[in-house]
């Protein structure tokens, strides 16, 4: 294996993190950032908590928060992002992924669109987890994965690919994607930023600061396609200093007290996924007269006791 699933969990969560956060000259701010990943970050609660895919829980959740979420000119994106989760947590098989990325966009709002550009987004990410991405595939694969639609993301992506074979540029792109706002001109040059620069995450997501774009539009694009490569180069792949950066600075992160607290909840949701038995779901089962439960840790295979 290439890198750890750890590694490439992390590298996700925090790829779109970061990809969201850096400005057009590269740098990383925060007070501009718009809070994109909040929504995520309460799906990784409710995964972690019921060691499961709940809908009522995750809904419940998101009604606490509402206050907060309401911004309707960026929810689109905000629901593709709140669904990485999802694809983590069921990226090994590509049936159930495709359930439960469906299941979960019933929480919002029906629309084609945001539906095809999830599944193209999760299945990507799925690609990338179980090493099976292929830069010259992953489109087809991708088109044939979110199926019959009357979007266009099917067509955008297929254009991507074939600007990709002529060896089009950034520019090309631009001139090609970001002429209208729109989600599925989001999702295309998401890709491209991905496929374009495979191995460096760097790249990947400084391409997505269109100078000329929204800064709505190129956080957008940021977060997608800093997921997708994160994905695939997991933090390792990542600049060290952009990670020291966050660190040193320990600001707020998607609605978290701090940018610590995001790493923690991350290496909890890697725990639940990977199979560390969570006593405090079932404190009776292991519960015997003078054995202290909380000294008790069990392991499993994946797919041997995990509860989903």
């Amino acid at each position: 294996m290439r890198y750890s699933p750890i590694s490439r969990f992390k590298g996700t969560l925090l790829g779109a993190f970061l990809g969201g956060s850096l400005a057009s000259g590269g740098k990383v701010e925060f007070e501009s950032y718009l809070d994109l990943g909040r929504m995520a970050v309460l799906g990784i609660q409710s995964l972690i908590a019921l060691g499961r895919l709940d809908l009522d829980d995750w809904i419940e959740r998101q009604q606490e928060e509402s206050p907060h979420l309401v911004a309707t000119d960026d929810i689109s994106i905000k629901i593709i992002i709140a669904t990485l989760p999802v694809a983590l947590f069921f990226h090994e098989n590509p049936i159930k992924l495709r359930q439960n990325l469906l299941r979960v966009l019933k929480i919002w709002e029906d629309d084609p669109v945001i539906r095809d550009g999830t599944l193209a987004v999760g299945y990507a990410i799925t690609l990338a987890l179980t090493e099976k991405l292929e830069p010259l595939t992953l489109i087809p694969q991708t088109i044939s994965f979110i199926g019959e639609t009357p979007t266009s993301i099917p067509k955008k992506l297929l254009r991507v690919q074939n600007l990709l074979e002529q060896g089009a540029g950034l520019s090309t792109m631009q001139a090609e994607f970001a002429k209208e706002e729109k989600l599925s001109n989001t999702i295309a040059m998401a890709f491209y930023c991905f496929l374009s620069t495979l191995e460096d995450f760097r790249l990947t997501v400084l391409q997505a600061k269109v100078q000329d774009a929204t800064l709505l539009s190129s956080q957008a694009t940021g977060a997608i396609s800093g997921a997708l490569s994160g994905a695939y180069n997991g933090t390792g792949g990542i600049p060290v200093n952009w990670q020291v950066l966050l660190l040193q600075r320990n600001s707020p992160a998607w609605g978290l007290t701090s940018f610590s607290q995001m790493l923690e909840l991350t290496d909890a949701f890697v725990g639940v996924w990977s199979g560390v038995y969570n006593l405090t779901l079932n404190p009776k089962e292991l519960t015997e007269e003078g054995c202290e439960v909380a000294l008790l840790s069990v392991y499993a295979a994946p797919r041997v006791i995990r509860s989903r």
